[in-house]
């Protein structure tokens, strides 16, 4: 059980990472103050990722209960 916990948590930080790179650094004149393009959608798909791994994690817990 502990192979598809380890799978599922490498797959949602690879999600994030992908959805991170790919969101970010498009724009090269945007000042560190501005707030880049794309960062309500980038901050969702942190947001659904790491609510994926909590699921996961609550899954996997509640398994090694039974």
């Amino acid at each position: 059980m502990r192979r598809g916990l380890r799978r599922a948590t490498a797959a949602v930080t690879l999600a994030a990472v992908a959805a991170l790179t790919t969101a970010c650094g498009h724009d090269g004149a945007a000042t560190p103050s501005s707030t880049p393009s794309g960062y309500a959608d980038m901050k969702q798909k942190v947001d659904a990722a790491q609510s994926a791994a909590a699921a996961a994690d609550r899954d996997a817990a509640g398994d090694a209960d039974r």
